[in-house]
This record gives structure tokens, C-alpha cells and sequence, in this order.
């Protein structure tokens, strides 16, 4: 008969209670915000639902949403299959497996800040080397002025950043599959496809599920590179929600409708996250059967 252990429970409260007690808070204090109206000094009116119908029904929120929902759209399938390449090409033994993993780690210990200045002087078409290079190939190339540049920038500044996370993943998956499936394959005269979509492929189900839920949720959630980057612009073509919910609630002040939009912004990202997270176990649990 097997025995549960408790006591490891007792560990873990401690920290378990820390973050409850600094996510409870500031939620609770959005949540207050969010049905409150405010005039200053500290007096507050009930408001109701009224912040979140203005923002339901605002199109400069469906506008942010749209062009969330495309950058992660467009992340998800560059980043996904290319993380998957290269993690299939990297040494399994030698030499080359400390310095690839090395490699693809170095992108990942860059803070966010400084990622978005590096691409920033980078493809300034005056100091940049991006940008001046462009120039010289007699392409038009301009990410402050142009809407497709500034798009092409952070979507290229995102893949830089975090396909080595999906890479690192993948390879994980990878490296733990037993040599028996290989051989039997290579008994079999299997191809390499063949390998890789009844082998490799299923054993990196649960990786994968990890790497899709990451970096859509990060890509959703983006602030920092394209608010250094573009600042949103040109215009408010890569105004993301996120730095449309600081403009609203720093820049115009206006805390209840931010409060309203900022909850709405996180069950968005709740429920796409359950559903990415449904769809791609009952992919995998069809598959193991």
C-alpha cells in the first residue's frame, strides 16, 4: 500500500502563502478600481459594470487585441517549427553539445530592456548596422517610419530572443528517447520523416505543449522590446495591449477603465492559454493511442 507524505506540504506553505498573499493584493486592488470611479483625493464612486462595457465596446481595444492575437499568430509559426529544426540538428554527443547549448542560452540571459535597445541602435538606418546595410542593398528600410519595417522588426527582434527557449526544449525531448527506438527504426529501414513523425515527433508532445503555452503567452503578454523599440508606433500600428493598457492608465491617467481592461486582459489570456492547453493534450492523447 502506497503512503502519502504530507509533511512535504509543510515545505512549501510558506512560499505557497507568499505568493498567494502578493498576487491576492494587487488583484483585489484592480478588482477596486475596476467598478470605482475616482475624482482624486482619495473619494471613490461606484461605477458597476460601466468600465468594462467601455471597453468591450471599444474599438482601440479590439484594434490591440487583433494585432496581439497576430504577432503571437505570427510568433507561434516561425518560432514552433524552427525551434523544432534546430533542435533536431545539434550534436547528440561531444564536443558540440556544451557549446550549441551555450549558444542558443546566450539570447536568453539578455534582459528584455536591453534586447529592445540592441535591436533599437540596430536598425537605425544612420548608426544601425541593420538599417544602414539595408539601405546599401537599396532597400527602403525604415521600422520608425514604416508599419510593415517596424512589424518585420520586432517580429525578427522576438525570434532572435526566444527560439533558443523552444530549441532548448526540443532538445530536451530529444535527447531523452531511447537508442532501441532508433535502432528498431533503422532495422526497419524507416526514413528519416518516418523517423522523426512516429518517433521523435510524439516523444516531444509534452515539450512541444510546454514550448506552444510559453511563448504564446509571453509573445501576448509583450511590453517591453516593442515599447523600446517602436514605442507603438509608427502611429499605433504595434501597440500591442499591453502598451496600450499603460498609455491608458499612465499616460491618460484613467485607472478605472485601465483597472476593467487589464482584468480582461488577463481572462483572455486564461482562456486561450486552457484552450491551447485542451487542444494540444487531446492531439497528443489521440496520438499515444
Amino acid at each position: 500500500m502506497k503512503t502519502w507524505n504530507n509533511r512535504a506540504w509543510f515545505m512549501v506553505l510558506p512560499v505557497l502563502l507568499l505568493v498567494a498573499f502578493s498576487a491576492i493584493i494587487p488583484l483585489m486592488t484592480v478588482v477596486n478600481y475596476s467598478v470605482q470611479d475616482t475624482f482624486g483625493n482619495n473619494v471613490f464612486f461606484w461605477a458597476g459594470t460601466e468600465w468594462f462595457e467601455d471597453v468591450l465596446t471599444s474599438q482601440r481595444f479590439w484594434d490591440s487585441m487583433f494585432r496581439n492575437l497576430a504577432f503571437s499568430a505570427i510568433i507561434l509559426a516561425i518560432e514552433i517549427p524552427l525551434g523544432v529544426f534546430i533542435a533536431l540538428n545539434m550534436p547528440r554527443s561531444g564536443w558540440g553539445v556544451p557549446v550549441c547549448l551555450v549558444l542558443m542560452a546566450l539570447p536568453l540571459l539578455i534582459p528584455w530592456n536591453v534586447v529592445g535597445t540592441i535591436w533599437q541602435v540596430f536598425g537605425r538606418v544612420d548608426i544601425g548596422l541593420l538599417g544602414y546595410t539595408m539601405r546599401q542593398l537599396g532597400v527602403d528600410y525604415n521600422y520608425v517610419n514604416d508599419p510593415f519595417d517596424a512589424w518585420v522588426t520586432i517580429v525578427v527582434m522576438d525570434v532572435w530572443h526566444w527560439t533558443s527557449l523552444v530549441v532548448l526544449l526540443c532538445y530536451a525531448g530529444l535527447v531523452s528517447i531511447p537508442d532501441a527506438y532508433y535502432q528498431a527504426a533503422k532495422i526497419d529501414g524507416a526514413s528519416r520523416w518516418a523517423v522523426f513523425r512516429y518517433i521523435q515527433l510524439p516523444k516531444m508532445n509534452r515539450v512541444l505543449l510546454i514550448a506552444v503555452l510559453l511563448r504564446f503567452m509571453d509573445s501576448f503578454m509583450i511590453y517591453t522590446e516593442p515599447f523600446v523599440v517602436t514605442g507603438g508606433g509608427p502611429g499605433n500600428t504595434t501597440t500591442f495591449l499591453s502598451i496600450d493598457l499603460v498609455k491608458l492608465a499612465i499616460g491618460e491617467f484613467n485607472l478605472g477603465e485601465a483597472a476593467a481592461m487589464s482584468l480582461v486582459y488577463f481572462l483572455i489570456i486564461l482562456l486561450l492559454s486552457w484552450v491551447f492547453y485542451t487542444v494540444m493534450t487531446n492531439v497528443g492523447a489521440e496520438k499515444e493511442r
